[in-house]
């Protein structure tokens, strides 16, 4: 099958322009230009002179006498206004000698420490990483190594604790730079 050309398909043939000597009626109105809309142009000019010259005219006219028989609302004198009552609060001459007395029991020391591991990780040196990470915090950390069924593991250790309180508030402070994977035991190693 022989390939048809689609694109010029549909067109018609084009027709030679005439010359300029055979022109007909309908194309010589055709190209003419059209007038340049000279009186328009002198109308818009003649508006505005004509307006600058009413402002100019007017500017002078304004009169210059001022009504001055306003009347204004007279403003009450002091003596029209009550006096401020005097404000005492008790709560100035009593709260410099009041003291407030809280009875806190001690917090009783166990004979358990806490340790927080913050990660185990297969390579040492992600496990490096990670305690520098704790180091910049200003906290000290261990790399344990430990082996079982699963492989090696390195896993990243702070403490030992004597308290619960100081375990979670090294656990806050870690938190602030998103360490959060960090769990509180009990030191068994």
């Amino acid at each position: 099958m022989a390939q048809r050309d689609y694109v010029s398909r549909g067109r018609t043939p084009q027709k030679k322009k005439p010359d300029g000597k055979k022109r007909g009626k309908a194309q010589a109105k055709n190209t003419q230009r059209p007038p340049i809309p000279v009186v328009r142009l002198i109308i818009v000019v003649l508006l505005l002179v004509g307006f600058g010259v009413f402002l100019f005219s007017i500017k002078d006219n304004a009169s210059s006498t001022v009504d001055t028989n306003i009347t204004r609302p007279v403003a009450p004198t002091e003596e029209a206004l009550p006096e401020l009552p005097k404000e005492e609060w008790e709560y100035i001459r009593t709260l410099p000698g009041y003291e407030v007395e809280v009875d806190v029991a001690e917090q009783q020391k166990s004979d358990k420490r806490y340790l927080m591991q913050c990660a185990s990780f297969r390579t040492r040196a992600q496990a490096e990483e990670m305690k520098a990470k704790i180091a910049f915090q200003g906290l000290e950390a261990l790399i344990r190594h430990s082996s079982g069924e699963n492989g090696d593991w390195f896993r990243v250790i702070l403490g030992p604790f004597e308290s619960k309180r100081d375990a979670e508030k090294a656990k806050h402070s870690l938190r602030k730079v998103n360490i959060a994977t960090c769990q509180i035991w009990y030191w068994n190693l």
